[in-house]
Order: structure tokens, then sequence, then C-alpha cells
């Protein structure tokens, strides 16, 4: 029987006391795929496309108009979807790789806890809680890069410590002075939001994708054909779903700190 995969990735070796963990080696396994797939692309592109070009095209396109319906305008879309973009890819292709056979079947025996334990050489990169929290970082630092750029950073972070409207309350007196002292809590609380936004979005994809793995793990072990085959098809909707939901609520994040970005402006 299969063993249930450790809530921690699993260190398979390290580099010069570099850890690398089975969820790295899958997660650098996507990364060469998109490496590849890229320089084939780059390589075919003509002004009369063949079939994988016009595939390619399709793709972008069909992507393009997702983003078009959440921003509502092209230049924004084209500005949000290089990263919106690459996080779904990421992610749907990390997911759907943790179905091929062999992941987390094949391994190494390595001694654990004193213990020797057949350690699997691949596990899905987004049952990795610091995969997805680097990801979410990243997709929430990107939104407050775009609204610094946009307006500065004093009046960004503005938004947040609003030291500048209290002391301008200062010289009008009476209720402003409550009113900046109210609103200076207010974006403390929006620094909270901030940080909940990165935990609810890591923790969101690393607990669909783990439980899934923990399933298919458990029914391999109680009936390994047949019975596991619904499983594993529901695996790569959920891995689609929650790769979906993940760069879309990035993409929101955006829009709204670009929409809050031009009010401000005005």
């Amino acid at each position: 029987m299969l063993a249930i995969p450790p809530l921690a990735a699993e260190t398979i070796f390290q580099i010069k006391g570099f850890p690398i963990t089975n969820t790295y080696i899958n997660s650098s396994i996507v990364l060469v795929l998109f490496f590849i797939l890229g320089l084939i692309l780059r390589k075919k592109t003509r002004e009369i496309p063949d079939k994988v070009q016009n595939f390619a095209e399709s793709i972008f396109e069909v992507c393009l108009k997702y983003v078009d319906q959440v921003t509502h305008d092209r230049r924004k879309s084209l500005k949000f979807l290089p990263l919106v973009g690459s996080l779904f890819f990421f992610i749907v292709i990390s997911n759907w790789l943790g179905i091929f056979p062999g992941i987390g079947s094949i391994g190494r025996w390595l001694s654990v806890h004193g213990e020797v334990e057949l350690v699997p050489l691949f596990r899905p990169a987004n049952t990795d809680l610091n995969m997805t929290l680097a990801m979410a970082v990243l997709g929430i630092s990107a939104n407050h890069i775009l609204g610094i750029v946009a307006v500065g950073f004093w009046r960004y972070a503005n938004k947040f410590v609003k030291l500048l409207d209290i002391w301008r309350s200062f010289r009008r007196g009476g209720m402003s002075i409550f009113v900046a002292f109210v609103e200076f809590g207010v974006g403390l609380i929006e620094i909270f939001s901030e940080v909940a936004k990165i935990v609810s979005l890591s923790l969101r994809l690393f607990g669909n994708i783990f439980a899934g793995e923990v399933l298919l793990t458990v029914m391999a072990g109680l009936i390994a054909f047949v019975v596991p085959l619904p499983f594993v098809f529901l695996e790569l909707l959920v891995g689609f779903i929650q790769a979906v939901v993940f760069s879309m609520l990035v993409l929101v994040f955006l829009s709204i700190a670009t929409m809050e970005v031009e009010i401000a402006k005005h």
C-alpha cells in the first residue's frame, strides 16, 4: 500500500546544502516543458501560421477574451495577461502532471525519522505550501507594484498608512481630526486584508491539490485498477478549476488596484 504523503515536501538530495525536494523536481520539469514549448513556438512563428501556431494563437485569443471580461479594457488585458496567463498555465500543468503514472510511486529508499521509507521522486508542485505561497506573494506584490508605478510610492502608501491625512487634519481641526484617525485605523485593516489575500490564495490551492493527492493515494492503495479512474478524471477537473480560480483572483485584485489608481488620479 502506498504511504499517505506528508504535509511537507520530502528532500530527495542536496546540492551544496540546498535541499532539492520532490515538489521542486516537479516544478522544474514544468519549467523545462514551458521552455521547450517556447522555443518550438518561436521557431515555428510565421506570417502564414501553421497548425501549431494557429493552435497557440487560438489559446491566446481565448485567454485574452476572458481577461477582457474582467478588465473591460484591452490595454489592461494585454498588460495583465503575461502574469495571469503564466500563473494559470504553470498551475494547471503542475496539477495535471501529478496524475501521470510514476508520480508518487517511483522513489528512493531514504532514512526518515530513523526509519527507512520509500520517498517519491516526484510529487505535484502545488502540494507544497512553499510553492503556492510564493505564487500568492508574486501575484499580490505585482498588484502593489502596479499601484506604486501609477501614482508614486508615497501617495500609494497613504492608502494603508494615512499619516499624511492625519497631518492635514490638524490644520483643519474639529471633526476632521477624528475622521483622520478613523481612516488611519481603516488603513491598518487594509494591511491585514492584503496579508489575508496571500494566505487565502496559497491555502486554497494547496489544500485542494493536497487533498486530491491523498484521495488518489488512498484509492490506489485500496484498489489499484479501474476504481481510481473516476477520481483521476475528477482530479483533472479540480486541477483546472483551481488554476482558473487562482489566476482569476489575481486578475481581479490587479483590476481593482488599477481602478483605485484611476480614481486617485481624478
